[in-house]
């Protein structure tokens, strides 16, 4: 065998990527839909079906596609700059095919015992609800609980899948895992626990009635949980790189990310940046927003200060206030 046969660096492509999210909430909603309907929705065994379901797809599959699994959580990724909006697009696409097709393979499988109705509301495929069968919640308080388990989701796995967490980086799917099951302990009784929108439809979708109609907060709910985890994470805590072009509120495929939302989180407050030393060659000055630094004094002093000599070549005009000499010994750094 070649080493190039044996070359571990090539990136997955597009396909493979899709292809994994797809097989991973395809045996998310078979296993763990399938667990809570053959045990009457029981909490631990539905709840541990699920979250060890979502530790063994990630690792098998996170280092291919990163593991989602969710929109929720592809949503709060893109926002918070780990993947473009494109990729992100194409994730949730995958993640709903594969609930979808995993629903609608636990149905035929359930069509083998006698009694078993296919689309059949009191046979519910481990649905999420809030006033229809056993529940009785109200829709609002459903709505609040999704919104809110699914912002701790998402916020557990940008903290523990963050690049400064390298130590802890092998035991990451097992945390991310355990952290869904203990959200199913809360939320079995109140809703069924969605904090997964593709969880939740493929299932709504196969067992007909009330149950279609009672999904909506179990797709809305969680986007925006999945948001707010996006947005707040690098918000509070920093970031651990760069954001991926096209990401955070830029949302062409591949543009830039928005200076004013995702471009350097790790910066430190403006007086701390005014303290630092820049770079500085002999004989260029460096200008920014409108202060250069006197490389003397160690300190960031208004460029005003810093005119050329009057009647100096490439002197401005001192009517029309202060700018940089004309010349290639200048470095004009536009404000970040």
């Amino acid at each position: 065998m070649t080493d190039a046969a044996l070359d571990t660096t090539v990136p997955p492509t597009t396909t493979q990527k899709l292809l994994a999210e797809f097989v991973g909430t395809f045996a998310l909603v078979l296993f763990g839909c399938g667990v809570g309907f053959m045990n009457d929705g029981s909490v631990v065994q539905t709840g541990l079906a699920f979250g060890l379901t979502v530790t063994l797809m990630a690792y098998a599959f996170g280092r291919i596609s990163g593991g989602h699994f969710n929109p929720a959580v592809s949503v709060g990724a893109a926002l918070g700059g780990r993947i473009s909006w494109k990729d992100s697009g194409l994730y949730i696409a995958a993640q709903v095919l594969g609930g979808i097709v995993g629903a609608l393979f636990l149905m035929i499988l359930l069509l083998g015992f006698d009694g078993f109705e296919a689309f059949d509301d009191s046979m519910p495929l481990a649905t999420n609800g809030f006033s229809a069968g056993s529940y009785d919640y109200a829709w609002w308080a459903a709505f609040l609980v999704e919104l809110a388990m699914t912002f701790m989701f998402v916020l557990v796995i940008l903290a523990v899948t963050d690049e400064r967490n390298r130590a802890i980086a092998a035991l990451a799917p097992l945390a991310i895992g355990i952290t869904l099951a203990v959200i199913h302990f809360m939320l079995i009784p109140m809703t069924g626990t969605s904090v997964n929108p593709a969880r939740s439809l493929g299932p709504a979708l196969f067992s007909g009635g009330d149950w279609i109609v009672q999904v909506w907060p179990f797709l809305v709910a969680p986007l925006i949980g999945g948001a707010v985890a996006g947005v707040l994470y690098p918000l509070l805590f920093g970031r651990d790189a760069d954001p991926v072009p096209g990401s955070g509120l830029s949302f062409g495929a591949g543009g830039s990310s928005d200076p004013g939302f995702t471009q350097q989180w790790n910066q430190q407050a403006y007086g701390q940046q005014q303290a630092q030393q820049p770079v500085h060659q002999q004989g260029q000055p460096i200008i920014q927003d409108g202060w250069q630094w006197d490389p003397a004094t160690q300190q960031w002093i208004p460029a005003q200060q810093q005119p050329p000599a009057p009647g100096a070549p490439g002197a401005a005009d001192p009517q029309a206030g202060w700018a940089p000499p004309a010349n290639d010994q200048t470095q004009v750094r536009p404000p970040q």
